[in-house]
């Protein structure tokens, strides 16, 4: 693998089906070239080489997590989550607003130590991602006098 196909998928540029394409017709090139017989031990050797690229940089199963805590003992629960890489909506319409608070302050430092992001979706509903996920645009809250956002609910 040359270092300009490294390069360009340690940045996740292009795909490793790509590089394991295109290093197989410069082996089939070379082979060619060389018109030297290998033994069928050997051609399985070196395919076998080829295939083992792997991405790291590759999640085929990302996760987003609903959850609606009912007390603050289930904050621990989400961060756990978001340890594990998953992005995680808390809705946390069904406590009391103090404990709301609470878990939000935990969530932020939490999301903070892991380097992620925390987003206001709604009233009470945020957006907590880990380092891997990235939040682009903005929610705008309304501003609407209150008895007006109090007909709507």
């Amino acid at each position: 693998m040359s270092v300009m196909n490294k390069f360009m998928n340690f940045f996740g540029l292009q795909e490793e089906e790509e590089i394991v394409e295109r290093e197989r017709v410069a082996q089939s090139q070379q082979q060619e070239e060389q018109d030297v017989e290998t033994s069928p031990f050997e051609a399985r050797k070196q395919t076998t080489k080829a295939n083992n690229v792997v991405s790291i940089h590759s999640q085929k199963n990302i996760r987003v997590i609903l959850h609606e805590p009912r007390s603050y003992d289930e904050a621990q629960e989400i961060a756990d989550h978001l340890k594990n890489r998953r992005s995680v909506v808390v809705n946390l319409q069904r406590v009391r607003l103090d404990i709301a608070v609470r878990i939000v302050d935990f969530l932020g430092g939490t999301v903070y130590a892991l380097g992620g992001g925390i987003s206001k979706l709604g009233p009470n509903i945020f957006l907590c991602t880990p380092d891997s996920v990235e939040i682009q645009g903005t929610i705008s809250e309304m501003l609407t006098e209150e008895s007006d956002y109090k007909k709507m609910r």
